[in-house]
């Protein structure tokens, strides 16, 4: 099978909000056909990427860091269902989420249609047939689970790669506020209501900033994602936090790994992109901006009130077509998908892959996000196609044909993107080529094919 890539043109990226919250103001936030183009994670400004394996209560959350400013200037307040200890915590790699992203990415593919007035051949039947610290770096001196004044208990402190971490429990929000400010942390204005809203179902805060003298001795030039392990019956993602300093509504993307099926969310519409449309020959020069221009006319059509399905399949099940190559197993593995390989009933291939889509902002999503998964195993993706015209001699009878349902389907063609993207209809048809002197339908008349011998 041959495939190849056309990155999408003219698409710039940009410091993406630091998922959940950034206590810091400065950070902004068989085929047979040819696979084209992707639209991947990158498309998006403002973006967030979160990989959420789940499996009975465990639940595995690696967030991707696109972080850009000042390294100091860096920090994150998660909330947590429960305290997280040292050992729950990782630093991940972010080629895995970037696998993970391009596997599942909506995609363009291409055909060329077949020569209508194929000639006439015979045949001779006999010729025919992850990483972490290094050991011995000092971690952050573990500190007692002790109360201050303003109601805030540090349940636990550590060192993990080139994060500095504690656990906060919380009395109340202005306290944690308080306390925050007193620690260098800057907290908008606006958080107060929602930190105590988590207070009240008496989450704990997972708060990480970067530790420049580790980061300094581990050598990396970029902020890696950090994976956080926990056992509780919430299978939720928090994002109100994330939305109180942003400027403008948010991208986040959402890959679920799974053992039996699909994910969905519980409080709010969980819509499938749409799929399946052709699409005129040029999409494929700015698939990028096709595709943005779909998802957004699909949120102004669902008011901002849908998280949107991109992609569901089990990974058992060979994509058609397959974006990019299939996630390694031990990268599934080092993501949280323990199950994979381990046995006991779940094969190496007993993952679903789920990928969400949601444009957000604190007007239209006052809720986190709350899943739940399903049994169902069906295959889901987005995928449009575009249909090359055949070049040659039409001028059989049924070549006579395909001219005639060829235009039939270009003005479909058009139609499609108009509906799709909102694009003008007038617009899209000046980029269609007109083919060249095509031939009449034929007719009785003339063609002795249409009558009876």
């Amino acid at each position: 099978m041959t495939h190849r890539t056309v990155p999408p043109a003219g698409v710039a990226r940009t410091a993406a909000a630091v998922l959940l919250a950034l206590a810091l103001p400065s950070a902004a936030l068989g085929f047979c056909g040819f696979y084209v183009a992707q639209a991947d994670a990158k498309l998006f400004n403002q973006s967030s990427q979160v990989v959420i394996a789940r499996d009975g209560d465990t639940t595995v959350m690696t967030m991707a860091n696109d972080y850009r400013g000042a390294l100091e200037e860096f920090a994150i307040v998660v909330p947590v269902p429960v305290a997280v200890t040292r050992d729950q915590v990782k630093v991940a790699e972010k080629s895995w989420i970037d696998n993970v992203d391009a596997y599942s990415a909506p995609r363009l593919v291409e055909y060329t249609d077949p020569d209508p007035c194929p000639p006439l051949v015979t045949y001779d039947e006999d010729r025919v047939g992850p990483s972490e610290a290094a050991e011995g770096a000092a971690p952050m001196r573990r500190s007692a689970a002790t109360k201050s004044s303003m109601g805030v208990r540090v349940l636990d402190s550590y060192t993990v790669g080139e994060y500095d971490i504690q656990i906060l429990s919380a009395e109340y929000s202005s306290g944690l506020e308080a306390w925050l400010r007193q620690n260098h942390y800057r907290i908008p204005d606006g958080a107060g209501a929602i930190l105590q809203s988590y207070i009240r179902q008496n989450m704990r805060f997972f708060v990480a900033k970067v530790n420049l003298g580790e980061q300094r001795r581990l050598e990396q030039p970029f902020l890696r994602p950090l994976q956080v392990r926990y056992t509780s019956p919430k299978f939720m993602l928090p994002i109100r936090l994330g939305m109180v300093n942003a400027d403008g509504a948010q991208d986040l993307l959402v890959y679920a790994l799974t053992p039996r099926g699909r994910v969905e969310t519980t409080n709010y519409r969980t819509t499938k992109i749409p799929t399946g449309q052709n699409v005129p020959e040029h999409v494929k020069s700015d698939f990028g901006s096709f595709y943005k221009a779909l998802f957004a006319r699909q949120v102004e059509r669902n008011g901002m009130e849908s998280v949107f399905l991109e992609y569901a399949w089990p990974l058992s099940v060979m994509c058609d077509p397959c974006s990019a190559d299939p996630v390694p197993p031990d990268q599934l593995t080092a993501l949280g998908a323990d199950w994979v390989g381990s046995g006991g009933g779940k094969s190496s291939n007993a993952a679903y892959l789920t990928r969400l889509h949601v444009r957000y902002d604190l007007a239209h999503f006052p809720e986190d996000l709350v899943f739940q998964e399903t049994p169902d195993t069906s295959t889901f993706q987005g995928r449009y196609v575009i249909n090359h015209p055949f070049t040659g001699d039409t001028s059989c009878p049924a070549g006579r044909v395909y001219e005639r349902t060829l235009a039939a389907r270009q003005q479909e063609e058009v139609s499609n993107l108009a509906t799709l993207t909102g694009w003008s209809a007038a617009e899209i048809r000046t980029r269609v080529p007109t083919r060249a002197n095509p031939e009449a339908p034929p007719t009785p008349k003339d063609d002795g094919f249409w009558r009876w011998k």
